[in-house]
Parts: C-alpha cells; sequence; structure tokens
C-alpha cells in the first residue's frame, strides 16, 4: 500500500513538472495534472494540500538534483569542475523534465523570484570564486564568466535544445579553458611542466 502511495505522489510530481517543463506554470492546474498523472482529484489532495504545494514539490525535487549534480562537478579538479558542471546542467536540462521546470520555480512553488535558476548561479560563483583562488585571473571574473555561461545555456535551450547538448559545451569549454587554467601550459593533453 505504501508503495503505490509512493508511485501515485510521484506521478503527480513528474506530471506537474511535464506541464511546466513543455509550456508554462499555469499549464499546471488541477485538471491538467490530474489527467496527465491519471489519478483522481482526491488523489491529488490525499498527498498534496494544493496545486502549489505539489508546484514546490517539484521544485524541491529539482533542487536535490541540481545540488547533487553541483556537488559532483565541482568534486575534482577545479580547472575542469565549470567544464563538468556545464555539461551536467545541459544534460540534466536536456532529459530530466524535473530539473527542467524546477528552474523556473522559487521554494513556495511560485514562479519567483527568487528561482532555482537564480539560486543555482548563485552557488556557481561562489564555487568557481573559491576554486579560482590561485588562478592568474581575477577569481570573481572567472565565476562570472561561469555564471553567464550557464546562465546562456539554461536560457538558451529553452528555445532551441541544441544548446543543451555536450557537443555545444565542448566547443565552448576550448574557447574558455585556458582562461581558468592559466599555468597549464599549451601542448597534448596540458600536462603540466615542472
Amino acid at each position: 500500500m505504501q508503495a503505490r502511495s509512493e508511485h501515485t505522489r510521484q506521478a503527480l510530481v513528474h506530471a506537474t513538472a511535464e506541464l511546466i517543463a513543455d509550456g508554462r506554470l499555469s499549464d499546471a492546474g488541477l485538471v491538467n495534472i490530474c489527467r496527465r498523472a491519471g489519478v483522481s482529484r482526491g488523489a491529488l489532495y490525499h498527498h498534496f494540500a494544493s496545486t502549489t504545494a505539489l508546484t514546490a514539490a517539484v521544485y524541491e525535487e529539482a533542487r536535490a538534483r541540481v545540488e547533487a549534480l553541483t556537488e559532483e562537478a565541482f568534486a575534482g579538479p577545479a580547472a575542469d569542475a565549470p567544464k563538468r558542471f556545464l555539461f551536467a546542467l545541459g544534460e540534466a536540462m536536456r532529459t530530466e523534465k524535473v530539473v527542467r521546470a524546477g528552474m523556473q520555480l522559487a521554494a513556495d512553488g511560485s514562479a519567483g523570484p527568487p528561482r532555482l535558476r537564480d539560486d543555482l548561479l548563485a552557488a556557481v560563483h561562489e564555487r568557481v570564486t573559491e576554486a579560482q583562488k590561485e588562478s592568474e585571473e581575477p577569481a570573481g571574473d572567472l565565476a562570472d564568466l561561469a555564471v553567464v555561461m550557464a546562465a546562456g545555456i539554461e536560457t538558451l535551450g529553452h528555445t532551441d535544445p541544441g544548446w543543451w547538448d555536450g557537443e555545444i559545451t565542448q566547443r565552448l569549454w576550448r574557447l574558455l579553458r585556458p582562461l581558468f587554467d592559466r599555468d597549464r601550459p599549451p601542448g597534448r593533453g596540458g600536462e603540466r611542466r615542472i
């Protein structure tokens, strides 16, 4: 019984995310959500006090996923962290409707501000600033560049999902990489010389 209840709850969250990701927040109304999830209004109200509470649940699920992506991207070598993050963000925006929907929401389930997108960009700025403290470039400038890249990829992908493709990130990163690792000499593999 508990598994069925959790399945219904997840169906509601994912149906709401799909409606928001594929349209607008206003598309995630009671009738549309229930129809998309294949549940009754009573089932929705059993799990959530309102559609606003349901959209807040979408936000929370997206926030947890985005935080995990960010943690994973910034866990490795600092110079490549922005690249790992941009790849992960593009892939999540391309394939995960909960993330795509959640980026448009505030913590209370409204259209914000501040939205998850705003919180994510602030976190990226902070992470890149911290990771680039030893760089020749001012860390704040590199952080600003990483934020502009993340915001651009996220925003442009809504009108042309090709921006969420890893090939675009790879091409752009080839141009940006030298800025994020000034200590690494040019050449094959970018090995450091001692």
